[in-house]
């Protein structure tokens, strides 16, 4: 008996021992797995981290890059009056101030002014209209409207001083639309030079030919005079234009003859009705008959 009791106190303790070692394996697996999973949040974490730091640098990128775009697009200033001996470089130290200045060009005058001015002894030439690129747009549009109608030369004394600016910013136009423009103008100028010379040799060629003509029957005529024979001269008839009088004559004439158709038409009314009536008395007269 005593051994019976001892064996089942043996198997009782193993038991407990055994379920102790169990749950001691549970709780390291517990522990393990908590362990894993915290270790794939932190994994995790990194990762988003990373990410978001990944698409920060690309925005700040991004956010740069059109930074730097919108600093590069050019405005460009259109001026309406030049006064007289002004020129691109004056025009470029006067501007520059305000904000980094591109590519200028100035109109020049017409070659039928310069002429003139060559005539009367002036030999310089002069500009009546002007284009001014500024490498930022925001400055082009602050420098057009805040320097529009005020004066050149900041002092009296400085040259230009009387004369007012007359500026305005061009929107949405480019320096490629000016030069098609000038182009264009240039084409147009080539076409209407060529279209006169032409003309001029139309006219030259025409005036030639008729001289040998005249050349040739000259000779012929005097042939004609040393052979003596009658020479033909040739006689032109021209039609004269007809004068006030003679038009107000035929507009007259033409009154008269219209006056004479009416008059004839009367007639041939009245008639018509006289037999009307007569026919009337006729086919009226039978019946009663």
């Amino acid at each position: 008996m005593e051994r019976r009791e001892d064996e089942e106190e043996e198997k009782a303790i193993a038991q407990r021992e055994d379920d102790e070692d169990d749950e001691e394996k549970r709780e390291d697996g517990d522990e393990e797995e908590e362990e894993g999973a915290a270790a794939d949040r932190r994994e995790d974490e990194d990762e988003d981290a990373g990410d978001k730091d990944a698409t920060g640098i690309k925005e700040k990128k991004k956010t740069k890059i059109t930074s730097q775009d919108r600093t590069c697009v050019p405005g460009i200033i259109y001026l309406g009056h030049i006064p007289p001996r002004f020129r691109p470089k004056h025009l470029r130290n006067l501007l520059s101030v305000y904000g980094e200045i591109g590519r200028i060009f100035l109109q020049p005058e017409d070659r039928q002014v310069r002429k003139r001015k060559k005539k009367a002894g002036l030999r310089r030439c002069d500009f009546t209209e002007g284009w001014v690129e500024f490498r930022d747009k925001r400055v082009a549009k602050k420098v057009a409207a805040s320097l529009h109608n005020t004066p050149m030369g900041t002092r009296k004394r400085q040259r230009f001083s009387s004369d007012l600016w007359c500026m305005k910013y061009l929107h949405r136009f480019q320096w490629i639309h000016l030069s098609e423009r000038l182009a264009y103008e240039q084409t147009v100028l080539n076409q209407r030079l060529r279209t006169e010379v032409s003309q001029a040799k139309r006219e030259t060629n025409f005036y030639l030919n008729n001289v040998e003509k005249s050349a040739h029957l000259d000779k012929l005529r005097k042939k004609r005079q040393r052979d003596g024979e009658q020479a033909d001269e040739k006689t032109w008839d021209f039609t004269q234009r007809q004068t006030e009088e003679e038009i107000q004559k035929k507009k007259k004439r033409k009154d008269s003859v219209s006056r004479k158709h009416l008059d004839k038409a009367r007639l041939m009314e009245q008639q018509s009705q006289s037999n009307v009536s007569l026919l009337a008395k006729i086919f009226n007269s039978n019946p009663s008959q």
